[in-house]
């Protein structure tokens, strides 16, 4: 569970700084969060029933890491949530990055290059290391919370 606050603190913002900024490598929304889905009847009535979530899209991913896995787009205005349920004979796979069967949240990047370069200088493990080929990647934060980039359009 996040929990954001603000303090209110202000502060004045010199125009030359704000469009060197834009010129930079950064955060530009949230692309999604994932939760995956250990208890499927009761995940839905919360998602659907209670907050009002919409099913847009349910498919049966393929391939190392993923066989057999549902993952189900909920959408509620512009808000995606994506729920994942492991096949059962994939269950031992659950948690570890390098597996999308864990709970995450997938940021959106404008360049995605700088800022796995500058993690993996601060010492953070990047599960793709092709981040910049393939336009994606997760790591783990301070946290222990599994945290996604994604340059995808």
């Amino acid at each position: 569970m996040f929990t954001i606050a603000s303090m209110g603190y202000g502060y004045a913002q010199n125009t030359d700084v704000q469009s060197n900024q834009n010129d930079q490598a950064r955060v530009t929304g949230l692309k999604y969060i994932c939760v995956h889905v250990l208890q499927l009847e009761k995940t839905l009535k919360l998602y659907q029933e209670i907050l009002g979530f919409k099913m847009s899209d349910a498919k049966v991913l393929h391939g190392p890491g993923l066989e057999g896995m549902l993952v189900m787009k909920l959408k509620a205005d512009d808000l995606e949530i994506n729920l994942s349920l492991t096949a059962p004979e994939f269950q031992h796979t659950i948690g570890p990055v390098g597996n999308t069967n864990h709970n995450h949240f997938m940021l959106q990047v404008n360049d995605i290059g700088p800022i796995g370069d500058k993690l993996k200088e601060e010492g953070y493990e990047l599960e793709n290391e092709n981040y910049v080929r393939d336009k994606y990647t997760f790591f783990v934060g301070p946290n222990g919370e599994i945290i996604g980039l994604s340059a995808w359009d």
